[in-house]
């Protein structure tokens, strides 16, 4: 009478003294046989210990045995309050017995243990949760029995649970360990989340939780995903029951709840069947087989018609014909699903191991007032493989020996198992939602889209580069290699492109003044047009081009600036002027013919006071003003040894012998001021 909760499976378990985490209550035993396959021997770890020692170990204590019956041997003997046991209790066979004695106390909670098969190192109890751990990530062992009725979760998959939960616990409730048989997790710590859900899956109810620090998930090979009732790819002539419901309403039309109604979520009416007994059954047929991993009903969900499973079996098949009643590794029974306590809420169950089959069965055992309910299973493809060949040593010729009857037992179950039960084949399978084919061409997909976008992204900067470069060489070669010809259009165009600041000159039309250079000889003119300020640019030579933008090159004058009505210097009787300096036209003035070269520095000296010939005509026939005050200079800097002043001849005429000859370009309609005869 002091036994409490106890699961013992084949390969691990979880045993606790009566009433625990509570005081024990006096004067009760509790002995546990626990056995495992030969060959094997068991390891025993506490997760909690605390047994009164007020009389050494006398009345109270836990005592570990090797083997069962008369013939054990004690391993050792354990009392003391809040006794830390960190390591493990290893057995010498395959037999360990297990003794817990209460005698009078007032106090102490007993003991939890766990036990599994030696390998195991990573073993934990069922206490144990993510807080106790320190590592992001890590592998540990889980004994069969966790869902306890005193641990508590919370969360649920796949947003992870509260770092305060039962790891254990956790697991089954995530469908990756099985309650009966207990198992691998592999555990992943990350940030805590401000809300955990709570919901009911494999007969452990999660709970709502608050904010933490940290929470945890589990780390599964994926096969989860949802197999097509929800979705449709279940089209709904592969959806078939024992029975259906159909009853009129008041307004007298007939109701059918179909068996394509049972897809979960879908709006409306359920599946439900028209007698409500233990013989009903729900029908899936998925086309090929699949590995199904898990399933998630729901009742009616209308509020009207409070109507659920609370319990059901499982069938499959491959040709629908021969059914097997799913049933749990070890186990001789079939094993009893929990369903629905009520009609909304969706509740999961996993399948430890996988079902492998193509049919699969719901059969309702237990229901609240009618069988109705909607369904969706989880699972993934399936690639069918041979099944392993197992070789086995043969069994010995002494029947009487208690090895050669286990032996022969667990061949006749491997046999049974590879003919019958199915689910005990589970190959690995990585990808959850694609066959392995695609699975291919999608890996290949994964390495050639990424090297066709750099190759093409290579190609496109390369055209941009040589586009670009093929540009600028354009670019450099117009602005600095221009034709030979000179086209004014073109030339005046260019000028808003081109560099600004550059020791280049450009063509500007030039006004003198009188003021400042009277006192020079004709011939001093040039040298000094050209040497005497070396700051200034120096005037645009015909056929080499700089910078063409709007400026003067000539140094501004000092002081008084001479007004355009100025005496004409070229038909002064009294002085000889040249003008040192000029300034730019007004931007309103009228265009100007191209300036026709000649060399200036060769011609003989001539009075300023020369009359100055036109080669434009007139408006109106008539012949222009000779009083010209603005000319067109340009001026040669290629040659370093003199400047050439370079003027217009004019039409008809072999060119200028003499000073009195020469001939100035004159604008068109533009009025010249004249000098009055009286200064």
């Amino acid at each position: 009478d002091g036994c409490g909760h106890t699961v013992l499976g084949p390969e691990s378990g979880t045993l606790a003294s009566i009433n625990y985490p509570q005081t024990s209550p006096n004067s009760t035993v509790c002995e546990w046989e626990i056995r495992v396959k030969p060959g094997q021997q068991v390891q025993l770890k506490f997760g909690d210990f605390d047994i009164d020692d007020s009389d050494s170990c006398h009345s109270s204590y836990l005592r570990v045995h090797n083997g069962i019956g008369p013939n054990r041997t004690e391993i050792g003997k354990y009392c003391g309050f809040g006794f830390q046991m960190d390591g493990l209790i290893t057995s010498k066979s395959n037999e360990v017995t297990v003794q817990f004695m209460s005698g009078i106390h007032t106090s102490g909670r007993g003991f939890l243990a766990a036990y599994s098969t030696t390998g195991k190192s990573d073993l934990i109890t069922c206490l144990e949760n993510a807080s106790h751990f320190s590592e992001p990530e890590f592998n540990k062992y889980c004994p069969a029995g966790c869902v306890i009725p005193f641990a508590d979760i919370s969360g649920t998959i796949p947003h992870g649970y509260r770092d305060s939960s039962s790891l254990c616990m956790a697991g089954v409730h995530a469908g990756v360990v099985s309650n009966t048989l207990g198992g691998q997790i592999n555990v992943v710590i990350s940030k805590g989340i401000p809300y955990y859900e709570g919901s009911l899956a494999n007969n452990v109810t999660s709970k709502v939780g608050s904010l933490s620090t940290s929470l945890f998930t589990f780390k599964t090979s994926g096969c989860y995903g949802t197999l097509g009732m929800e979705s449709g790819v279940i089209p709904d002539s592969h959806i078939t029951s024992s029975s259906t419901l159909e009853w009129p309403n008041q307004t007298g039309q007939v109701n059918i709840w179909k068996p394509e109604n049972a897809r979960l979520k879908r709006i409306g009416p359920p599946w439900a069947a028209f007698i409500s007994d233990e013989h009903q059954w729900l029908q899936i047929d998925l086309n090929k087989e699949k590995k199904i991993t898990g399933i998630i009903t729901t009742g009616s969900t209308l509020a009207e018609h409070y109507y659920y499973v609370s319990a059901y079996r499982i069938l499959y098949s491959d040709d629908a014909q021969k059914w097997t009643v799913y049933r749990e590794p070890g186990m001789g029974k079939d094993k009893i699903f929990q369903g629905n306590t009520e009609l909304y809420q969706e509740v999961r169950n996993n399948f430890i191991p996988p079902i492998i089959a193509r049919f699969f069965r719901i059969n309702p055992l237990k229901w609240h007032q009618k069988i109705a309910m909607k369904v969706e299973l989880l699972g993934c493809q399936f690639s069918i493989g041979r099944a392993p060949k197992i070789t086995l040593p043969a069994p010995p010729q002494n029947k009487n020996d208690k090895n050669a009857e286990f032996m022969d037992d667990f061949i006749h179950s491997v046999k049974t198992s590879l003919q019958t039960d199915k689910t005990t084949f589970t190959p690995e399978i990585k990808n959850t939602t694609v066959t392995p084919s695609v699975t291919k061409d999608v890996a290949l997909a994964a390495v050639l889209v990424p090297v066709l976008v750099m190759v093409f992204t290579t190609l496109i900067l390369i055209l941009v580069c040589a586009w670009h470069w093929r540009n600028r060489k354009k670019k450099t070669e117009d602005t600095y290699d221009l034709p030979y010809w000179d086209r004014a259009g073109w030339w005046k165009g260019m000028k808003q492109f081109l560099p600004i600041k550059s020791a280049e000159h450009e063509e500007t039309p030039v006004c003198y003044s009188s003021s400042e250079i009277s006192h020079l000889r004709p011939r001093e003119v040039p040298t000094m047009l050209q040497t005497e300020s070396t700051e200034y640019a120096q005037p645009l030579v015909g056929g080499i081009v700089g910078t063409l933008h709007q400026r003067s090159t000539f140094k501004p004058e000092e002081g008084n600036e001479a007004s355009y009505a100025d005496l004409d210097p070229y038909n002064s009787p009294i002085e000889e002027v040249y003008h040192a300096y000029a300034k730019p036209l007004p931007v309103t003035g009228p265009e100007y013919a191209t300036p026709i070269i000649m060399d200036v520095s060769s011609h003989p000296s001539t009075p300023l006071g020369a009359p100055s010939i036109s080669t434009f005509k007139a408006a109106g026939n008539q012949a222009p003003p000779l009083a010209g005050m603005c000319n067109k200079l340009l001026f040669r800097t290629d040659s370093a040894s003199s400047a050439q002043a370079l003027y217009d001849i004019p039409k008809g005429q072999p060119g200028p012998s003499r000073a009195d000859q020469l001939v100035y370009q004159v604008p068109q309609s533009v009025a010249h001021p004249t000098v009055s005869k009286d200064e």
